[in-house]
């Protein structure tokens, strides 16, 4: 029997009054992991024992009646170090890697008694947006398995969309969560630059990545945040905001917020039904109280240049610690030294990887510097004053999460440059660090479209007041991909 239909609340109910026990849980997760695995492919491991010896030890100490994670499972990307469990980061590089340390956000997952039953698939060191680039297996699209799931964090997308846990952690540098859950009909977040430490979170982007929440709905998303939220000593970028209920403002009326659509989420390179869907949710919203007006992000536009120059540089940084001496994949082929290093990472990193390093590493180098990776910096800084001149008169921004709905695989897998113009939208995002959701808001061509909504600095609970209010009002959350029962 799968309990995947039930929602957080539901759960922890069942399991308060003994009416499951988490071990039961949690053997149902395992068999509805099985079950859907070999369709949608979310999963590069399986923690079948430790979970199991995980849920036998919370059943044994008795559920947290005031905790309503106690007992429950979920799946985790696998860029996100777990102790002693195998994190590739989907990359040959780390294909036998075992850390010997939690991340913090995994360590506060396990302090609420949650149970992690797998780490699941994403693009190489989170570089894609289609999870086609990863090592191990391809991760489909839950709705329809002909189309990409999405990237980097497609298989925690999957893993939700699919039924085979209800919730799931991902990582977000340029989208990487957001895209997924719009490709895949669920609620993803990317929070507050800081608002989650990064800790343990194998590096891409360092000024950039957030680690963040995958959900069937609302409420349970911010549920999930309130867990991994928080300061850590460990990380030096982690904010010492408090960290509020995300859920205190989950119910209440949207009446009189102020939310603007800025007209180049809109405009050029936006598919027609994805832009119909997305104004048809806007009138939702404004039958709902809200007042949507339309602003401009002039210099949004430069967004993904800018965004490759500098998250590419702080990859080629990053990723010099893989060398084949300390850990993971070392060549066989070598006389010296330099053919240690060299064959190693020509061997173990993919292409697309290779070809950031490539471009970082250029961005950086003598005499291009200025010209790149300073000016980079540089209209970053033009974009985040764009976002706050807005949120001086708004407390929403609004979009579409992609421009387009889940497109065919292997279709853009060979085109970098279109791939990367899929990001158009969530980029700016994370340049300014600001929070953003994509929540279901539709269908076109069969397929979910998302609805990006951004927020202030550390005001996610503005965004899940807005997103728990347009998804009570709609049904497009209750629909289902066939692989999970549903007729879609």
């Amino acid at each position: 029997m799968t309990f995947n239909t039930k929602s957080i609340d539901e759960l922890h109910d069942l399991l308060v009054n003994k009416e499951i026990s988490a071990l039961e849980l949690t053997k149902s997760a395992l068999e509805d992991i099985k079950e859907r695995e070999e369709t949608v492919g979310s999963f590069i491991t399986v923690t079948e024992e430790e979970a199991l010896a995980q849920a036998a030890a919370i059943d044994e100490k008795g559920i947290d009646a005031d905790n309503v994670m106690s007992g429950i499972p979920l799946a985790v990307k696998d860029n996100i170090s777990t102790k002693n469990i195998l994190t590739t980061a989907a990359s040959k590089m780390l294909y036998n890697y075992k850390p010997i340390f939690d991340a913090t956000s995994v360590e506060k997952l396990y302090g609420k008694d949650m149970i992690i039953v797998g780490k699941t698939n994403m693009d190489e060191f989170a570089m894609g947006g289609s999870t086609e680039n990863s090592y191990f297996k391809l991760t489909k699209n839950a709705w329809n398995q002909d189309k990409v799931a999405g990237g980097s964090s497609g298989g925690s997308a999957t893993a939700v969309a699919a039924g085979q846990v209800r919730l799931s952690l991902g990582s977000d540098t340029g989208g990487s969560i957001r895209q997924p859950a719009a490709f895949n009909g669920v609620v993803g977040l990317k929070p507050t630059y800081g608002r989650v430490s990064r800790f343990g979170l194998i590096a891409f982007g360092s000024s950039l990545d957030q680690i963040g929440p995958f959900s069937q709905t609302v409420k349970e998303n911010a549920q999930l945040l309130n867990v991994i939220s928080g300061h850590d000593k460990k990380d030096s970028t982690s904010s010492q905001v408090e960290v509020p209920d995300f859920t205190q403002f989950i119910g209440k009326d949207i009446k009189g917020m102020k939310i603007a659509l800025p007209k180049e989420y809109v405009g050029q390179g936006i598919d027609e039904k994805v832009k119909e869907t997305i104004l048809k949710a806007a009138k939702q919203l404004e039958s709902l109280g809200a007042v949507v007006e339309e602003v401009s992000l002039p210099h949004s536009k430069y967004g993904v240049a800018v965004y490759y120059i500098i998250a590419s540089s702080e990859a080629s940084s990053n990723l010099q610690r893989f060398d084949g001496i300390r850990y993971g994949y070392r060549t066989s082929d070598y006389e010296n030294l330099d053919d240690v290093y060299i064959n190693t990472r020509s061997e173990g990193f993919g292409e697309e990887v290779k070809r950031r390093i490539m471009l970082g590493t250029f961005s950086l180098s003598s005499g291009y510097y200025d010209a790149y990776f300073k000016k980079a910096g540089q209209v970053r800084t033009l974009i985040m004053e764009d976002f706050k001149k807005v949120f001086a008169d708004y407390d929403l921004i609004l979009g579409p999460t992609a421009p387009t709905v889940a497109y065919d695989l292997d279709s853009q897998h060979q085109d970098p440059v279109a791939m990367y113009l899929a990001d158009l939208l969530t980029i700016p995002v994370n340049l300014a660090g600001l929070p953003g959701i994509s929540i279901p808001a539709g269908f076109a061509d069969g397929l979910p479209v998302g609805m990006q909504l951004i927020g202030k600095p550390f005001d996610e609970q503005t965004i899940y007041q807005a997103a728990a209010a347009f998804e009570a009002s709609t049904d497009y959350h209750k629909q289902q991909p066939v692989i999970f029962g549903g007729g879609n």
